[in-house]
């Protein structure tokens, strides 16, 4: 009976984030309570249990699972070395296997460990062997590196930006673990790096021209598994650039090899194209005030989704000068003003210093108002089915400002925390979305303006504002002045 580990570590962080992320702030699992929680829910690993669970003859094995409940800053080293210790002894203690799969990110980062995915790739190799296939998942936005192509056999990357497609990743990933346990050819792996970081609307893939260029890798003739990495232009180490994937065999790597660079070529091309283009915050706060219809304020610098802390109040103070009277929804991390909701109680009148609670480039603003609703802050992804946790959380309200404050940062990429307290976006006039990208229907359909704000924080689209220190130079748009040829890097089984 074949034998398959599944192993789990996915967090993104960002390193413009000036607060450690620690192992308390992932949900680990370990054994047959991964395959427990993973089998109803849309994830990668999800989708991967759905194929191995119709093959009766293979013996699928938990081994160990860290989930970030969601990005965050980057991880005590410390922390890293227990979260990665509990993972290679997993694959230790497993006893002989077939095959494995790792779902994995590709944008965690620890203070000393860049290449974290790499370490835990490498280490899972050393212990099953060079015969063992090892298949990894990654997102589009991980750092892929030569050290995580050297030592896996195969990688699969999500094709969508909002990111509808954990499951059928996970599906993806698991056909090419059976593909090797089935005696197929170990397969290439081509990596082709291309030094630029792209953010905006021009990254969805259903309707921006990265979609075009996703689509063109994937429909490569041969290719095992393709796909196209942009990165986290976040997560500052060496690796940091954007890249084409290309997994195939050795009889068709002459053509493969042509056709990605010539994507990659393309690609730089109109990668000033692949940029947000940014609405001063004072400017964003008149357009809203004066435009009849809904309005969205995507906050995209405050991103939790994508390491940001989240108590940005920069919107929020900006709408306080401006005197707006319509109606507005935001979210907020802010553990202290939670606590003192709570000690007031539901109906209570009170004035909090909200904002800045965790990044202190942001400084608290003083607000009365009033506790709507007290919650204990588990929540459900509409989206995908995930388990969230944001702790205490309440409702305030001062005046026409809705804000949801939470003790803990959670995604936001969808409506999940406004719908978990009643508070329903299409009844306002203004939400503040935390999130760079998401799905359509969650808040931009039917809105009459969506405005992309150019404020301060930890992932601003405004990457040149962030300061990078560890990138490889040069690279687009932290420098203009540059040329580019690709190179495409091969990576063949050992």
């Amino acid at each position: 009976m074949p034998r398959i580990l599944v192993n789990e570590c996915k967090q993104e962080v960002s390193s413009f984030n000036p607060v450690l992320s620690h192992y308390e702030d992932f949900l680990t699992d370990a054994g047959q309570d991964i395959l427990n929680y993973h089998r109803p829910v849309r994830s990668e690993v999800g989708g991967a249990l759905s194929i191995f669970d119709s093959r009766p003859e293979l013996e699928v094995l938990g081994g160990f699972s860290a989930r970030g409940i969601t990005s965050a800053g980057t991880l005590a080293e410390p922390c890293f070395q227990k979260l990665a210790s509990r993972f290679i002894e997993a694959v230790q203690k497993a006893g002989p296997l077939d095959g494995v799969y790792l779902a994995l990110h590709g944008a965690l980062a620890s203070e000393e460990t860049e290449d974290t995915e790499g370490y835990l790739i490498e280490e899972t190799r050393k212990i099953v062997g060079p015969n063992v296939p090892i298949v990894v998942s990654l997102d589009l936005h991980g750092i892929l590196t030569d050290r995580i192509l050297t030592y896996s056999d195969a990688v699969a990357v999500y094709h969508t930006n909002p990111h509808v497609d954990f499951y059928t990743t996970g599906q993806r990933a698991a056909r090419l673990l059976l593909h090797l346990l089935d005696g197929k050819p170990r397969p290439v792996q081509l990596r082709i790096p291309i030094p630029a970081l792209v953010r905006g609307a021009q990254c969805i893939t259903e309707t921006g021209l990265f979609g075009g260029f996703v689509k063109r890798a994937v429909e490569i003739e041969d290719v095992l598994s393709a796909g196209l990495f942009i990165g986290n232009p976040f997560t500052d180490i060496e690796d940091l650039a954007s890249n084409v994937l290309l997994v195939c065999d050795e009889s068709s790597l002459e053509k493969t090899v042509a056709q990605g660079k010539q994507i990659a070529e393309d690609f730089w091309q109109v990668r000033a194209q692949i940029q947000q283009p940014l609405t001063s915050l004072e400017e964003s706060i008149e357009l809203a005030k004066a435009t009849p219809g809904r309005i969205v304020l995507v906050d995209a610098a405050d991103a939790t989704s994508s390491g940001a802390s989240g108590d940005s109040n920069a919107i929020l103070a900006q709408l306080l000068r401006a005197r707006c009277e319509r109606t507005a929804l935001l979210p907020l991390v802010d553990a202290p003003a939670v606590e003192a909701c709570f000690e007031a109680g539901i109906g209570a009148q009170l004035t909090l210093k909200l904002g800045g609670s965790l990044d202190p480039r942001f400084t608290p603003v003083q607000i009365t108002g009033r506790v709507r609703l007290l919650f204990d802050g588990n929540l459900r992804s509409e989206s995908h089915g995930e388990a969230w946790h944001a702790g205490n959380s309440a409702v305030f309200e001062a005046g026409p400002i809705t804000i949801v404050l939470t003790s803990r940062a959670v995604s936001l990429y969808d409506r999940t925390l406004f719908l978990a307290c009643g508070q329903d976006p299409a009844s306002f006039d203004m939400t503040v979305v935390k999130s760079p990208l998401c799905q359509p229907r969650f808040f931009e359909e039917g809105a009459a303006l969506v405005i992309h704000v150019d404020a301060p924080g930890a992932t601003s689209a405004n990457v040149r504002s962030l300061g990078h220190k560890r990138a490889a130079r040069p690279l687009y748009p932290l420098d203009l002045d540059m040329t580019y040829t690709p190179q495409p890097r091969i990576f063949r089984p050992a």
